[in-house]
């Protein structure tokens, strides 16, 4: 695909295609790391890490842990299914 470079305000920039993003599993965005090796350059999405101010249910995962750790995740109500529990949802 041939695309040129474009001016940026003080910068040079290439607006990369959707589909050749999506072929990377990339989103507008998204964080990359760009290198040039042997005159290319080569443009690698990263991992976007979990920010716990953005978690939106902070702890949940370790106070699960803990629960099941202690053996508190039993039922309830074990005596109190449905008829059809043995059945498939469909």
């Amino acid at each position: 695909m041939k695309t040129a470079i474009r001016k940026l305000g003080n910068s040079h920039g290439v607006i990369i295609p959707k589909p050749l993003l999506a072929e990377i599993g990339a989103n507008a965005d998204d964080p990359i790391d760009i290198k040039v090796k042997k005159g290319k350059i080569i443009i690698t999405p990263l991992k976007r890490e979990r920010s716990k101010e953005h978690d939106p249910r902070p702890g949940w995962v370790e106070e699960c842990r803990a629960i099941r750790e202690t053996g508190e995740d039993r039922l309830v109500w074990p005596d109190a299914g449905d008829a059809d529990d043995d059945k498939p949802v469909l």
